[in-house]
């Protein structure tokens, strides 16, 4: 890594005053800084100016509203998510999540923002410039090839949220301000499945705060990843199951993936276990149905293959385990 080029520091002290100076010109908003930092230093990223997020007081706190619903600041750390007792109570797995993402000192200031809107990662782009160089660069940045599959058209690198597959079979949505205005979206269609363009963010948007609508009586969400060490890692595939059962048959059922696309994805076709008792036969399938949606490609340097199946070991593991 290199030392960081010269540019320009804002720090606004309002959601306003953040919107105006990100939409003014070539500026990166700046949170905890633990993805975007490192992107810099390797010059994956040259931007003019940093719009540092960590002083506008609109982006902080966790509440609960009447109806049961939370709304997360996106500027809330992931160390203070993780030890919310308010999260704790009321969705578990995300504060399972959140300890989950790489170690103390990255928690300590990565936010829930900064993590939702996280850069795709690539053995072929998280490199040095001379590492890139010497390769033709790729499609995601300063070259025409994706070397995860030369005859495709598109970037594969893959998305690794630990927070967004909870978040999207919790039906959280997002609400987002830019110089046009505020928009609220559900997280799904925050993303698409292109690694080099993977954000649905307008220039010069921010991402304010994520609202979760209340629980369903008797439904149980479950989060868990697999990664190549212990802590630290990103995840190869990262799984969120939200179950709810009736008469000891699975009433509702709702699957969500992380580290294996280009987006984080929710798996299709769930629906078609309402009415199934959770045995053998149900696991199998809902592992066999992850492993046909799924998309894992060369991004890594674990094969593509064992992402697929490690994904679909999570979500039948997961689907168990809520069981009880």
């Amino acid at each position: 890594m290199r030392a960081l080029g010269e540019l320009t520091l804002h720090r606004p002290e309002s959601l306003a005053e953040a919107v105006a100076l990100a939409d003014a010109g070539a500026a990166r908003l700046l949170a905890g800084g633990t993805d975007l930092v490192p992107n810099l230093r390797r010059g994956l990223e040259q931007p003019a100016a940093l719009v540092d997020l960590s002083a506008v007081r609109e982006l902080r706190g966790i509440e609960q509203a009447a109806d049961g619903s939370l709304a997360i600041g996106a500027g809330i750390t992931l160390a203070t998510l993780a030890a919310d007792p308010l999260v704790a109570r009321i969705l578990p797995a995300l504060a399972e999540a959140a300890r989950a993402v790489a170690a103390n000192t990255h928690r300590a200031v990565a936010t829930v923002g900064g993590n939702l809107c996280q850069d795709t990662r690539c053995v072929f782009y998280n490199q040095s410039e001379w590492w890139r160089s010497t390769n033709g660069y790729c499609l995601k940045r300063n070259g025409t090839r994706c070397h995860v599959a030369p005859q495709g058209e598109r970037c594969h690198a893959a998305f690794c949220s630990d927070l967004a597959p909870v978040l999207l079979v919790a039906g959280a949505e997002v609400l987002l301000q830019g110089a046009a205005g505020t928009r609220t979206l559900p997280l799904a269609q925050l993303y698409r499945d292109d690694g080099a363009a993977h954000l649905t963010l307008q220039p010069g948007e921010v991402l304010v705060r994520v609202h979760v609508p209340p629980r369903p009586a008797g439904e149980r969400i479950g989060f868990a990843k697999t990664r190549v060490r212990g802590g630290v890692d990103f995840p190869l595939a990262a799984a969120a199951v939200a179950l709810r059962l009736q008469g000891g048959r699975i009433a509702s059922l709702r699957v969500a993936l992380s580290g294996t696309n280009s987006q984080p994805l929710p798996i299709e076709g769930t629906a078609a276990f309402e009415g199934n008792a959770v045995d053998d036969d149900s696991a199998k399938k809902l592992r066999q149905l992850v492993q046909k949606q799924v998309q894992p490609m060369r991004s890594t340097v674990t094969p593509p293959q064992y992402r697929r199946e490690a994904a679909g070991v999570l979500a039948a593991r997961l689907l168990r385990e809520l069981a009880g």
